[in-house]
């Protein structure tokens, strides 16, 4: 009778944390993107004017069928309102405009559309909504080329500043995804050939209906009362445009006064002082949060995501008492507890706003520089991604050194990793760490899962055609060949540079990593040269029936693992190659 319940359960709990995870930004850039697609539509319209006019109104007839039908327009104008009046809430609420350049123009930008768009807006939609106008582009274009040039300046600032408002946007959302390197080229070929070809489309349609125009036949058809009203009407349109205008312009005046009056009321309610931990103390109205009192006052300050309360590099730990601070929001509270933070001590700089006097220290520095990074370059911090982590470790490598001098030791365990460097690079890899005579390399860091998975095998059976090959090569002078084994596990880390001032290093985090250095270890009990995680095995897309099958217990989880054991890795290659053609 009750199954329901757990079910309920599960969906409010779903709900709750989907609720903490979304923050007031969030739902602007949903709503930015639901306009955003509009404007890819329009323009993709626009540039049918390359075609021809008939193209044109061809292609709006799909466009306003699709965005006029009921359920769209009801999302978008609400997304549209929602929009609007978060970006004057984001005016009221920014404290500080010290941001990259690139953060205010956008502001900007957004918030000059729609004085710019208002009397197209009431002069096509209010107009059919109240005379029954019917404007299409001959109309349009009519009134832009021939009746008031002057609107066509206006017209095209508008669709430039929509367009840079809008990519502007993407670019906030998508810079921090893993894909995003390899889409960018993509992306920015498209944010210029669309609009470049909208603009020429207007600029084809409009000379192509200004030349019409002058047939007394054309205008007969295209510019009666039912498409273009009478000059009543237009003045009743105009006038309400007017009225509106000024309307949102008074309501910019009125956040910008509302801000000067929270100003003014925070200065009088007194400043507190901010002691950043080594010695730098400055003092602030109460009500800035501490990311912006940074900026307020040149103290480098780390944010990846500029202060949107998407990442956690701008943490501080509070030294002293914290009882006294405001509790976090839902959005300070989700971002904390999503990198397993549960000290009270330690929030979010960007939206903590504390009412006295505070002490702390940054948990990430600003502009941290990797060991072999240029010193302009800055660190990279904190992102989340699907990696394969490959360990080898040299096998007997303490007996070799009891019986070498100390230079000819450390000369063969520089050809081994030199020689396992090269096979990881060969297949897509990077070396990563080098601990003693062993070597970490990470795949995935530009390929798929799936991609990442076949390289981290090919490159095990090219670690042994090296070894082989530095074995040879070396015959005179050992007298047992070089072993080595080899663990490899994939699973989500955190990817980041790692280290105190100048000892910097790029590096991965999280119990995938841990797990490939168990699983290396293991390969001496097993008596094999590689272990392999069923994981690794699946997601490259090896048959069940590949490699022996084991279950292991590793150390740190309560669960056993499903590995794979290779006793020669150097037939992982056809394997992977067997795999790959049977997927194409």
């Amino acid at each position: 009778m009750n199954w329901y319940k757990p079910i309920m359960a599960t969906a409010a709990s779903r709900l709750s944390e989907l609720t903490r995870a979304t923050s007031a930004r969030q739902v602007r850039l949903a709503c930015g993107v639901i306009l955003f697609a509009y404007v890819v539509s329009h323009f993709l319209n626009h540039a049918l004017g390359n075609i021809s006019v008939d193209a044109m109104e061809a292609g709006v007839y799909y466009h306003t069928a699709f965005w006029q039908f009921l359920p769209v327009t009801i999302v978008f104008y609400g997304a549209a309102l929602t929009h609007l009046g978060l970006g004057l809430y984001a005016l009221y609420q920014r404290r500080q405009f010290r941001w990259k350049a690139i953060e205010p123009l956008q502001l900007v930008l957004g918030l000059s559309i729609p004085a710019l768009v208002m009397a197209h807006v009431i002069g096509v939609r209010l107009g059919l909504t109240l005379y029954g106008h019917e404007k299409l582009y001959p109309q349009e274009l009519y009134l832009f080329f021939v009746a008031a040039p002057g609107r066509l300046w206006t017209m095209t600032i508008l669709l430039l500043i929509a367009w840079v408002h809008g990519c502007i946007g993407i670019y906030f959302w998508l810079r921090m995804r893993p894909f995003f390197p390899r889409a960018a080229p993509y992306l920015l070929a498209a944010a210029v050939l669309i609009p470049t070809l909208a603009l020429l489309g207007i600029y084809q349609g409009g000379r192509s209906v200004a030349l019409e125009s002058d047939d007394g036949e054309w205008r007969t058809h295209n510019l009666t009362r039912q498409q273009v009203g009478t000059v009543a009407e237009g003045a009743t349109l105009e006038r309400i445009a007017g009225g509106l205008t000024i309307g949102y312009v008074g309501l910019l005046g009125l956040v910008l006064l509302a801000r000067g009056v929270r100003a003014l009321r925070e200065r009088r309610a007194g400043m507190i002082a901010l002691s950043y931990g080594n010695g730098k103390t400055v003092r602030v109205p109460k009500g800035l949060s501490v990311l912006e009192a940074s900026l307020r006052h040149n103290v480098p300050h780390a944010s990846v995501c500029g202060g949107r309360a998407r990442c956690s590099t701008c943490r501080i730990r509070i030294i002293g008492d914290h009882g006294a601070l405001p509790e976090p929001s839902q959005r300070e509270a989700f971002v904390l507890a999503r990198v397993g933070t549960n000290d009270p001590s330690i929030r979010l700089a960007c939206q903590l706003r504390p009412m006295g006097d505070l002490s702390f220290f940054q948990l990430f520095m600003p502009q941290m520089l990797s060991a072999n990074a240029a010193a302009s370059t800055p660190a990279r911090i904190g992102q989340e991604r699907y990696l394969v982590s490959l360990f080898v470790d040299m096998r007997g490598s303490t007996q070799l050194a009891e019986k070498r001098l100390p230079f000819d030791t450390v000369f063969i365990v520089n050809r081994f990793l030199g020689a396992v460097s090269q096979a990881v690079i060969e297949n897509g890899g990077q070396p990563n760490q080098f601990v003693g005579d062993g070597m970490l390399a990470l795949f995935g860091l530009a390929a798929d899962p799936q991609t990442a998975c076949r390289q981290a095998l090919k490159a095990a059976a090219g670690i042994a055609a090296h070894v082989d090959e530095l074995n040879e090569l070396l015959s005179h002078d050992l007298r047992q060949p070089i072993r080595f084994g080899i663990g490899i596990h994939g699973g989500e880390v955190i990817i980041g540079d790692i280290g105190y001032r100048d000892h910097i290093v790029f590096t991965a985090l999280g119990d995938a990593v841990n797990v490939a250095a168990r699983l290396q270890d293991m390969t001496k009990a097993l008596t094999c040269e590689a272990v392999v995680s069923d994981e690794v095995r699946s997601t490259a897309g090896l048959a069940g029936d590949a490699l022996p099958q084991q279950e292991v217990a590793i150390r740190g989880r309560d669960e056993p693992m499903v590995v794979r054991v290779v006793v020669n890795t150097r037939e992982l290659s056809a394997l992977v190659d067997r795999s790959e053609r049977v997927a194409a």
